[in-house]
């Protein structure tokens, strides 16, 4: 790994870091105002609507000017600009918290997220562009996997920071100024990495051409297809752990409180890590026997440090153990998957169709564990639908991160759909994952198709996978 692209990737960490902040966030605000359960979710929809919003206004200013604005100012300033951006959200969050004002705390919120859309539609192009396209994909997944890192140790610094310890089980006394500190850190931490990157050794990317024709990104249906993919992919990973709440309250599940609840949903997002971490060993460029063995070795120990994070924070782990069996499976889908984004993508989509199916027609641990082997499914999807989707748009490339990045508003939409079917007696929370049934099949179909339409405009991309190994 470059030294660019280590330098370039500390970003992504932070992403993660302030996931678990929002983590917080939410229990504090719906205590502080006396919020009902669905006003205090307004906070995520303030947050997944930002990136829609962020990106359809550099769609409308490319629309306008004739000029695709990543392509103007490159990539590198697109990102610091993101970050500064954040900056005044996490500023302007101070004074809503103060004025006690959720309607100005979720603008505020806004605001930072309406950062983080430039900051990502910047970012995953850059991080494909520093180096062989083909190899582009596992780029992406070593900066998933520490933003993955950032999520899974950010709530243990984050509760240092409000609680001085890593247990916070009563958000309730969480007082305001802890909360002011919280952001306070947050504008430091921006502002820092933003001047780290503006004075970094990186090279200001650019696109192709400065001037574009209409949305010509989407003349493109591998691009099209993979909007709909982020979509579905956004939306179902979030939906899985949404709904795990819920579904681990009912009986045949244990009837478990909140405080038991927690573990699980801490192994879940901990499985994108241990997929993420498996995904980039690719980037080090190993010999074929090394990266054999770092394939079976990685996960292991990723699924340690998960399981350590939460033995840390006090939680009894060895119920998880178990886990250790679908994280073999997902062993053996790296093998199958021969690291060609189409084949792995494939591989993961049909496993994940699988897991959720098993976890349908069984209860019990063997249904919760099938349920939450949906994070090792998703966990190296972005970056094959990423790199998949942009492949030869050319001077479209900003246009067409920009459209993918828009479509992250998935996380919005599937996870209430799925609710409204768990509120129906006729179907049930146990039922309603069916509708991670059917996203992990369109995903599957994705990856089946856009093989073909790469290859019929002379893209070859397993072809070129295989020969950068």
């Amino acid at each position: 790994m470059n030294s660019k692209l280590a330098t370039l990737i500390t970003v992504f960490f932070f992403w993660g870091f302030l996931a678990a902040s929002n983590g917080i966030f939410i229990p504090f605000c719906k205590s502080h105002f006396e919020l009902s359960q669905f006003e205090s979710q307004l906070i995520d929809s303030a947050f997944y609507g930002a990136y829609g919003i962020g990106s359809l206004i550099l769609l409308f200013y490319s629309q306008i000017s004739g000029v695709d604005l990543l392509n103007k100012i490159g990539y590198k300033k697109a990102i610091v600009f993101g970050l500064l951006i954040s900056v005044i959200g996490a500023a302007a969050m101070i004074p809503a918290v103060n004025a006690g004002s959720f309607p100005l705390i979720l603008g505020a919120l806004f605001i930072i997220a309406l950062g983080f859309s430039l900051q990502q539609t910047a970012a995953q192009p850059f991080v494909v562009a520093l180096g062989d396209a083909a190899t582009g994909s596992h780029r992406l997944n070593l900066a998933g996997g520490l933003n993955s890192f950032g999520t899974t140790i950010g709530p243990i610094l984050v509760s240092f920071a409000l609680f001085g310890s890593a247990n916070n089980a009563d958000v309730s006394k969480v007082e305001i100024g802890s909360i002011n500190i919280l952001y306070i850190i947050l504008i430091a931490v921006f502002g820092i990495v933003a001047a780290f990157l503006w004075f970094a050794d990186l090279p200001n990317v650019q696109g192709e051409e400065s001037k574009t024709e209409g949305l010509g990104a989407l003349k493109y249906p591998q691009l099209v297809l993979g909007m709909i993919a982020i979509f579905i992919y956004v939306g179902v990973e979030v939906a899985i752990q949404s709904n795990m709440g819920e579904l681990l309250k009912q009986p045949a599940y244990g009837s478990l409180d909140t405080a038991s609840i927690s573990p699980y949903i801490s192994l879940y997002w901990g499985s994108l890590m241990i997929g993420r971490w498996t995904g980039a060993i690719g980037v080090f460029n190993p010999s074929k026997q090394m990266k054999n063995i770092l394939t079976v070795v990685v996960p292991i120990i990723a699924f340690g440090v998960v399981l350590g994070v939460n033995a840390f924070k006090g939680t009894d782990v060895s119920n998880l153990y178990i886990y250790i069996i679908c994280v073999a499976v997902l062993i053996a889908g790296f093998f199958v998957g021969q690291d060609k984004p189409v084949q792995t993508l494939l591989t993961f989509s049909l496993l994940g169709v699988i897991a959720m199916l098993i976890g349908l027609f069984t209860t019990g641990d063997v249904s919760l564990f099938a349920f939450l082997s949906g994070g090792l499914c998703c966990s190296i999807m972005w970056p094959c639908i990423f790199s998949l989707a942009t492949a030869g748009l050319g001077k479209y490339t900003g246009q067409g991160s920009s459209l993918l990045i828009m479509m992250i508003f998935g996380g919005a939409i599937i996870p209430p759909l799925q609710g409204t079917l768990a509120d129906m007696p006729a179907i049930g929370i146990h039922a309603s994952y069916i509708v991670a049934v059917l996203c992990f099949a369109y995903l599957a179909f994705f990856a089946w198709k856009v093989k073909g339409i790469l290859q019929a405009q002379g893209i070859d991309f397993e072809k070129a996978v295989e020969g950068g190994h």
